[in-house]
């Protein structure tokens, strides 16, 4: 089970800010001069830290604690790696395993994240656009609509709050005029190039929200939600209702509504790629509805829908059908957004936004769409760890290698590290807990330490941290991290005698009932107490 599935605020799992300003002070001697290279690390962050301090007396008292909390626990079983360093001059506090390699789950989040802060900066925007070949005459495209997606993650199909919307699109449409549209209705994601899903991801992960398809032209997240309540009578079958009733999805309801007494066993099933879905299984008559949040195939085609039917909506007449394009279409079916004329576009949030809602919520599809950015802009400039394969470089696989890059420059050791996605949903990722800890350091001493810092979960407070740690609440900024055997934390622990400590916690291989996040956060808060005179 993903970590996002976890803490996602739904029913289906009944079934299946404080401010930065004291961290900015502490780091203020860490920030660095603004970036000079769009895709490394600014100013050579190598050679500009203090030598280590030796340890101290009361590192070596808390590493005894950490070691006692995992020696004594149930956990003995699984492999643990933490590595600790302080903040203030470097020293490396506690080391176990340290070098070793480890599946981060959703940690692999903040290399993804940082790394893109510092590449893009923090203000950068996605455009989304619609395109024809020709100018409208006299209110009649006589021609298809490309709806033209460049990655942006938080297109919406209804207009809420600041998020761009197709909505909006559609709006613009009818303001420049148009009132037929002769051709069909386009979506095309053919901006990014790559495989459809993360290399390493379960097949079992994909029909479920937190496994949809990173598409350039996303909507609503590329998921819809199902909502499933008993019928009037026994014998009957359940209810099942889709929040966004485009056509695009068909269920088959092969359920029954049960005796009261009866235990809820439902089951649903999206195929790998189409949008059938099939529910089946008994629902008591007195149970209570809840909800699953499912993903959809093919995107752009879905997002192509939904445009035309907010065009009709509006009094637009589209005589022709929703398609959709990717990178895959032969040469000449290609589209060149820079030989069309943009008839409407909306931009998106910045990438501080979209960040800090992708660490916050641990969202997979926000850092796979990031990582992808990344490899569109700035892949040119990293190499390519094998420029002899016989096939394009997607940009994905050049959003890795920009990753890679940027700790190659900040001095962190990459030899042996495995990162195969943006999110960590893939079983393929490997990293090792300094690896971790250096690259939450380097990123401190950039002018994105700020941003990056508020959009990490904070103890007790906000996030995928808002129910743990609350005796440390406001005093761990972490980045949590959970799949099925494989648990993590890491992040900035602001100690009782004002040093901060980074930090990075993995425990893999869990196969037992143990709590290993149990354990995770008495570690962590033994960092958060570390100088108290207790």
């Amino acid at each position: 089970m993903s970590e996002s599935r976890l803490n996602r605020p739904t029913k289906l799992q009944g079934i299946f800010s404080v401010s930065v300003s004291v961290f900015a002070f502490l780091l203020a001697p860490y920030f660095l001069s603004p970036n000079l290279d769009k895709l490394l690390l600014s100013s050579s962050t190598a050679g500009l830290s203090p030598a280590p301090s030796p340890r101290t007396p009361q590192d070596s008292k808390l590493g005894l604690e950490i070691d006692r909390t995992i020696d004594e626990s149930d956990l003995t079983q699984s492999r643990w790696g933490v590595f600790v360093m302080s903040m203030k001059d470097g020293r490396v506090v506690y080391s176990r395993n340290s070098d070793k390699l480890f599946t981060p789950a959703s940690n692999m989040k903040v290399y993804t994240t940082a790394v893109a802060l510092d590449s893009l900066g923090a203000d950068y925007r996605w455009r989304t656009s619609v395109y024809a070949d020709k100018q409208p005459n006299d209110g009649i495209v006589d021609a298809d609509l490309t709806l033209y997606g460049r990655g942006a993650p938080d297109l919406r199909s209804t207009h809420k709050g600041d998020a761009p919307s197709l909505d909006q699109l559609a709006d613009q449409m009818v303001q420049s005029g148009v009132r037929q549209v002769r051709g069909n209705v386009v979506g095309d994601e053919s901006y990014f190039r790559g495989e459809l899903y993360g290399l390493g991801w379960q097949w079992n992960d994909l029909q479920w929200y937190f496994g949809a398809e990173p598409s350039a032209l996303t909507v609503d997240e590329n998921s819809f939600e199902l909502t499933i309540s008993p019928g009037n009578k026994s014998g009957s079958a359940a209810n099942l209702a889709i929040n966004r009733n485009s056509g695009f999805v068909h269920l088959t309801n092969s359920t029954t509504t049960a005796q009261r007494d009866a235990t809820t066993t439902i089951g649903i099933n999206r195929g790998l790629t189409d949008n059938e879905v099939r529910v089946w299984g008994e629902f008591p008559v007195s149970g209570r509805a809840f909800s699953a949040f499912l993903s959809i195939h093919n995107p752009a085609l879905w997002a192509a829908t939904l445009f035309k039917q907010a065009l009709i909506a509006r009094g637009i007449k589209v005589d022709g059908e929703a398609r959709s394009r990717d990178f895959r279409v032969a040469e000449t079916e290609k589209f060149d957004p820079q030989k069309a004329i943009e008839l409407a576009h909306q931009d998106g949030e910045t990438l501080g936004q979209i960040v800090r809602q992708t660490n916050k919520e641990s969202n997979n599809l926000f850092a796979e769409l990031i990582l992808r950015t990344i490899g569109k802009e700035l892949g040119a400039s990293a190499p390519d760890p094998d420029p002899r394969k016989n096939r394009t470089r997607g940009d994905d696989e050049a959003g890795i290698a920009v990753v890679k890059s940027w700790l190659d420059h900040a001095d962190i050791r990459t030899h042996g590290l495995a990162i195969r996605d943006g999110c960590g949903l893939s079983r393929l990722d490997l990293v090792t807990p300094e690896s971790t800890v250096r690259l939450l350091t380097a990123i401190a001493r950039t002018n994105s330490a700020s941003v990056f810092h508020d959009s990490l979960p904070i103890a007790g407070r906000d996030g995928t941290l808002g129910g743990r740690l609350r005796r440390e609440a406001g005093r761990i900024f972490a980045k949590t991290g959970t799949l099925t055997y494989d648990h993590s934390l890491s992040g900035y622990a602001d100690t009782k005698n004002g040093e901060v400590l980074v930090f990075s916690i993995f425990c893999n291989d869990v196969t037992d009932a143990s709590d290993a996040v149990q354990v995770i956060d008495k570690i962590a808060g033994l960092l958060a107490e570390f100088g108290s005179t207790k």
